[in-house]
């Protein structure tokens, strides 16, 4: 090709070049708006975005101001329930103690002949006290609630008797091991019982009627018939055991199917307060001798086993304390005197305030004048107002 066709192809190539240049421009130019476009909408959305996370927070922030408001509205109307709730208990306990209990006996016309003809038999076995007490329970003065331990059914107790200060514990209704602390004070402010000694006894217990009575410990053997064991608590042996003479017992509170003997002291000494299937609505009492064990004197009471959850004896009169099988308030509703001076209707109505649940175990302390009581695994101290029967 010469040089004359060469400056002929310039101009057109160069044309050429224009056209794709022109063309390129137009496709970045195209490019570039729609990316704008993307880049607006994107900015539109965030704003929007922004918008509605804004106000969603305003919104929640709102909400919780409110929520506040009304957790501190319920709060205080919480408190003022409570106030309200605390005063009508004292109120219910002020008209409950001066108004008279329903009868909680039903008239057994065969109780009452085999009473009279068990009275006809033992007209020359008249209760002799060994005492001069005649006080009667008043009512609860004070109620001090000392922890929560060990299992929700259990007993802890002093000695009746002496001047020992060591609290006896009995953790469950079956056991063979006695926890003893030296004092009320390493018992109420250690929940462990690392600060306390240990008792295995060489036949397990059942229930939760022992007793600790005058440097010896009482208590129901678990297996074969129903056994009581006196076991020495200086020797840390067995001193005397005896089998409880009373056929196909059953067991002697209604709301306490775990406990068939309960072991009880008071002013006059030791008693046996016991349930038999011969007469299986009602409660039975005895006197024992504490150092034979032998039964000294025996008595059907009109006591109901039903709804029962336990009992003590103060001054040689035997009163039992009822509850619902839904727990309630636990009230003294039967009294039973062995020596005839207090008559069941001239008792008081003593009740006792609502807490927890039901009581497992009630142990009267003859010298301190007060209940070591066992509430849904609390243990529990009643203190009581005494009087003369003959004030009643």
């Amino acid at each position: 090709m010469g040089p004359w066709r060469c400056l002929l192809l310039l101009p057109l190539l160069a044309a050429s070049l224009r056209a794709q240049q022109q063309q390129f421009m137009e496709y970045v130019e195209r490019r570039l708006t729609l990316l704008e476009e993307r880049i607006s909408q994107w900015h539109d959305q965030s704003s929007r975005y922004s918008t509605e996370l804004r106000d969603f927070k305003n919104q929640v922030l709102g909400m919780l101001e409110t929520a506040e408001k009304e957790r501190e509205a319920m709060r205080s109307e919480a408190e003022s329930a409570a106030v309200r709730v605390d005063r009508l208990e004292r109120e219910v306990d002020y008209l409950e103690t001066q108004n008279p209990a329903p009868p909680c006996v039903e008239v057994d016309e065969t109780l009452m002949e085999k009473q009279v003809a068990t009275a006809k038999q033992r007209k020359n076995e008249k209760y002799t006290k060994l005492t001069d007490c005649s006080d009667t329970i008043a009512s609860i003065r004070a109620m001090k609630i000392l922890k929560r331990f060990g299992s929700t059914s259990g007993l802890w107790t002093k000695d009746a008797t002496g001047n020992s200060e060591k609290i006896y514990v009995f953790d469950g209704t079956a056991n063979d091991t006695v926890y003893v602390f030296p004092r009320m004070r390493e018992f109420t402010l250690f929940s462990a019982t690392r600060k306390a000694a240990r008792i295995k006894l060489p036949y397990p217990w059942v229930g939760t009627g022992h007793l600790v009575y005058d440097g010896h410990l009482y208590y129901i053997r678990q297996q074969g018939p129903f056994q009581v064991i006196k076991f020495s608590l200086a020797n840390k042996t067995v001193v005397d055991s005896s089998v409880f003479p009373a056929e196909e017992q059953i067991p002697v509170f209604g709301l306490s199917p775990f406990t068939y003997i309960e072991l009880a002291a008071d002013e006059e000494g030791l008693w046996a307060i016991y349930a038999t299937k011969e007469d299986e609505k009602n409660i039975c009492l005895a006197k024992l001798d504490p150092t034979s064990l032998d039964i000294e004197q025996m008595w059907d009471t009109p006591c109901p086993r039903e709804n029962a959850e336990g009992a003590f004896v103060v001054c040689g009169a035997l009163h039992v304390v009822y509850n619902t099988r839904l727990p309630s308030r636990s009230r003294v509703q039967c009294v039973f005197d062995v020596s005839g001076t207090l008559a069941p209707e001239d008792a008081s109505l003593v009740y006792f305030p609502k807490r927890y649940g039901s009581h497992s175990s009630m142990k009267y302390s003859p010298r301190e004048r007060q209940i070591y009581a066992w509430d849904d695994g609390y243990q529990i101290i009643y203190r009581m107002e005494m009087k003369k029967k003959l004030e009643v």
